[in-house]
């Protein structure tokens, strides 16, 4: 048998239950990947808490939860070339991510690289594509000075480094608790909340651009301080300030092979991603308790097997 997490209704963490079914098996042009790690996203929560996001992903309960799974191949269907018994892979199947075992196409995997950990492989495929493809559709270069905001979370820290390696300066927004840790990522750590326009100007009055992972109050400090709309990308208040040219360029514009290349730099450490807590898969409601409340550091993951 095998583990899977599912909702029957929309709600809070509370609709999430562990079920049991049959193991599945590998199509002709699939592969099968016994999961050992399946990260948690906040889109996820968006998605069974039924609204918008459901509505957009097609979420009718009852239906599965999670997307991101890293593990190890242990079926292989007979059109399948490329991949092999034992080979470690990882990627996102929306919906399906959360369980023991992830039937998915061939060709929608990668293959972990030596050094990359499980436990990140397995947080990072949405993340990992939101960051990637938000930092390029702004052109980022040396004479950029960028505001990034939740600069601490999932997305924001990758794209974080991944401005800096671009050759932006870089201030991101977090609690203070993080702020150490952003410096030592060459990241300059301003706080969160109200004032903020105030404080990035007590840094610099030069912010050409801005990349939002948390909300309307970025978008709303980075047009007072000057920055043009069209230099504003966010993916979390898509429709705010319709209008002003912001642009909403999130993870579908990744390609596999970008997340590969990411996959490349955080197993030889020129990207740092850190995994705040694993929860045990029964646990899955409280990880995304723990995960809304925010404040985290990096990934929260469930550990299956």
């Amino acid at each position: 048998m095998a583990r899977y997490v599912m909702f029957d209704e929309y709600g809070g963490p509370d609709v999430l239950r562990v079920v049991h079914n049959e193991r599945p098996e590998a199509g002709p042009s699939e592969v099968r990947v016994r999961v050992r790690f399946a990260g948690i996203n906040p889109v996820d929560y968006k998605i069974f808490h039924g609204g918008e996001a459901a509505v957009r992903y097609n979420a009718v309960p009852p239906c599965g939860n999670g997307n991101d799974f890293s593990g190890i191949v242990d079926e292989v269907g007979a059109a399948v070339t490329g991949f092999a018994l034992g080979d470690a892979v990882f990627g996102g199947k929306r919906m399906q991510g959360q369980a023991d075992w992830v039937v998915i196409d061939a060709t929608r995997v990668v293959r972990m690289p030596a050094g990359l950990s499980f436990e990140q492989a397995g947080g990072l495929d949405i993340a990992g594509r939101a960051a990637w493809a938000s930092v390029r559709s702004l052109g980022l270069g040396a004479g950029d000075t960028v505001l990034v905001s939740a600069a601490a979370g999932g997305v924001g820290v990758i794209a974080s480094q991944l401005a800096r390696r671009a050759g932006a300066t870089v201030i991101g927004t977090a609690s203070a608790r993080h702020h150490e840790f952003l410096r030592g990522l060459g990241v300059i750590p301003v706080e969160y909340g109200p004032g903020l326009r105030d404080r990035v100007r007590a840094v610099t009055d030069d912010i050409t651009a801005a990349l939002d992972y948390h909300g309307t109050e970025t978008i709303d400090a980075a047009l007072s301080l000057g920055v043009p709309g069209a230099r504003i990308n966010t993916i979390a208040a898509r429709d705010y300030r319709v209008g002003t040219g912001i642009t909403t360029v999130g993870g579908q514009a990744a390609t596999l092979a970008d997340l590969a290349g990411l996959a490349d730099l955080v197993a030889g450490g020129e990207v740092v991603l850190p995994i705040d807590r694993v929860y045990p898969l029964d646990e899955v409601r409280q990880a995304y308790e723990y995960l809304m409340a925010g404040h985290l550091r990096g990934k929260v993951v469930l550990a299956v097997s």
